[in-house]
């Protein structure tokens, strides 16, 4: 089965650190990185989609995708 995933968070060091930790887990890069601008808290916001390929497992709504 193929996963994916949307990571979204400010634009700051916690947040490679988190596309960082799903690379590290497996999880591949997919498209281009987006950011924009939100104007409530005044920050810039960005997300990474990604994916990953899980062999041997069945897709299911309740499962926790970044346990993955």
């Amino acid at each position: 089965m193929k996963l994916y995933r949307l990571l979204t968070g400010d634009d700051d060091a916690a947040f490679c650190h988190k596309v960082s930790l799903a690379l590290s887990k497996g999880w591949d890069l997919h498209g281009s990185p987006i950011y924009a601008f939100d104007a409530a808290s005044g920050r810039m916001r960005c997300g990474q989609a990604v994916t990953k390929t899980v062999e041997g497992k069945d897709y299911e709504p309740a499962m926790k995708l970044g346990e993955q």
